[in-house]
């Protein structure tokens, strides 16, 4: 963001705050269906558990109760029209009922004060005055009579009475808890609903959130971005949306700022290259105009110095005195050493320039050419070379040429004591081809291992190896215009070893087999 420029981020919420609200309003939402729907489902298990754990059991006990008091009345009645003591047994096996009845009853909490336990104490007191009226004188040993039986039938029609009325108030509990537990179900049914709708609903606000909040501004800052990088580079980046988008906005407009300065910076670099490059065509242009004046109008004054020269040397020779003689030798050199600087600085000037068409040459062949231009001076020294097989190579012959027989003339004029020996070989390097130039020489001290690549630097006095200190750095000129390079290894303690590159030609494609007709002739 730029200085004094407000921030377009400032007084708007962050992300991370809509999160929360989003959070909070769905937590609060699902925290309350979900405490809606356990109270629904403790009244649902309360319901339940009421009508199957005491309003049931009390219904069956109910039951029992009253089956017990049928077979009392029913033994009692047998025992008094027939007098046998054997129909007393279900009269006893009443008793017993009644009294497991009573008691599970009770359990159930059918106790005195309780609308239940009241109609239960009822249906016993009315059992009571029933037995002491009938059975009991009986079973104390009073005569059975038959109005003994028809007193039995009013007395155990209140019994059956207060047992009615019991069963009725405890079906009508039954019925209420099915209904209460049918009202539950429904309740916590209806709770998780709510509980479903209200999570789709949290789901659909917070996706409301995400989308208005964050999903639309960052599509929106996309297309202000692709916009800039595909059409309009000088359009402003806005952004819209929380804090974050707003402040990523703003380091995206910070970024396109800074690019479009650095354009600004580029194009002018890009002029300042055009008019470099206008002056340095100009300059190559005085160049080669000054290497055609060099070849023409200096050789020939040249010539004419050293042929004159020459002829003075060759008429007062004796004549003059030493000094007089001297002075004529003296300037004999200096013209042949004016006019081979002079060729050696064209052949410099001309290497790249005047290109024709690379063609596929056996380094080999370019070798026996140039260590032909040699042979004097290997017959001179009685040099002794070796050479390895040498590749094919992409490039001009006379400039490959003269990389050879500079390197391979170095080896015989900088030579030691012993008979000059050279080897020559090539080996594959990755993609290039490495020759290296081997001999026993005096050798290079590795400090001077870049500057005898500078033209006109000699590490040696003119008086004692000749040359123009060009040689070295013509042979990496042309190595660099062919792609390679050229070093000298510092690794060699003995002699010099020169290395240098070049581009290896790819393999020639396996010639297709001709299927026609009579392709097995010969031509």
């Amino acid at each position: 963001m730029k200085p004094g420029k407000p921030d377009p981020a400032s007084g708007v919420w962050p992300i991370s705050r809509w999160a929360a609200l989003s959070g909070v309003i769905a937590t609060l939402l699902l925290g309350g269906a979900i405490v809606a729907g356990a109270l629904a489902l403790g009244n649902l298990t309360d319901s339940r558990a009421r009508l199957l754990d005491v309003t049931g059991p009390q219904v069956l006990q109910s039951t029992a109760l009253s089956t017990a008091m049928l077979n009392q009345e029913t033994g009692v009645r047998g025992f008094i029209l027939a007098g046998r003591a054997e129909f007393l047994q279900p009269y006893q096996d009443g008793l017993k009922a009644q009294d497991a009845a009573v008691a599970e009853l009770r359990r159930l909490g059918a106790t005195t004060g309780t609308p239940t336990g009241d109609d239960l104490d009822r249906v016993l007191r009315a059992a009571k005055v029933w037995r002491q009226t009938v059975i009991e004188p009986v079973l104390a040993g009073a005569p059975a009579t038959s109005a003994q039986v028809d007193a039995s039938k009013p007395l155990f029609d209140d019994v059956r009475g207060s047992l009615a009325g019991m069963q009725n108030r405890l079906e009508a509990e039954r019925l209420d808890g099915r209904g209460d537990l049918s009202a539950a179900a429904d309740v916590l049914r209806a709770m998780l609903i709510a509980i479903a709708v209200l999570l789709c609903g949290a789901l659909a606000l917070v996706f409301v959130v995400l989308r208005h909040k964050l999903i639309k501004p960052i599509r929106q800052l996309a297309g202000e971005v692709r916009d800039v990088a595909q059409t309009d580079i000088h359009r402003e980046v806005r952004g819209s949306g929380p804090r974050e988008m707003r402040a990523l906005a703003s380091d995206v407009e910070s970024l396109r700022s800074r690019l479009l300065d650095e354009l600004e910076e580029l194009k002018r670099a890009k002029d300042l290259l055009a008019v470099r490059t206008q002056e340095l065509e100009r300059s190559n242009s005085d160049l080669e105009q000054f290497a055609y004046v060099a070849s023409h109008d200096l050789q020939e004054p040249l010539r004419k110095v050293a042929s004159f020269c020459q002829l003075l040397e060759k008429r007062y020779q004796g004549k003059l005195d030493d000094r007089g003689d001297q002075y004529i030798a003296f300037a004999v050199d200096g013209a042949k050493r004016m006019q081979a600087l002079i060729n050696d600085l064209l052949a410099f000037s001309r290497v790249g320039r005047r290109t024709g068409e690379p063609a596929l040459l056996e380094t080999g062949d370019l070798l026996d050419i140039a260590l032909a231009n040699l042979d004097d001076a290997i017959t001179e020294t009685g040099a002794r070379i070796t050479r390895g097989e040498l590749p094919a190579v992409l490039g001009e012959k006379s400039l490959l040429t003269a990389v050879l027989q500079n390197l391979v003339g170095n080896a015989l004029k900088f030579r030691g004591e012993d008979p000059p020996e050279i080897d020559i070989s090539a080996e594959r390097d990755g993609e290039d081809w490495r020759f290296s130039v081997t001999d026993n020489g005096i050798g290079i001290n590795a400090e001077y291992a870049e500057r005898i690549f500078v033209i006109f630097q000699r590490l040696h006095g003119r008086g004692d190896y000749p040359g123009t200190g060009i040689g070295l750095a013509m042979c990496r000129k042309i190595v660099e215009y062919h792609g390679g390079r050229i070093w000298l290894d510092t690794t060699v303690t003995a002699g010099t070893r020169f290395c240098f590159t070049l581009p290896a030609t790819p393999a020639p494609e396996p010639a297709k087999a001709d299927l026609s007709l009579g392709g097995n002739e010969q031509a």
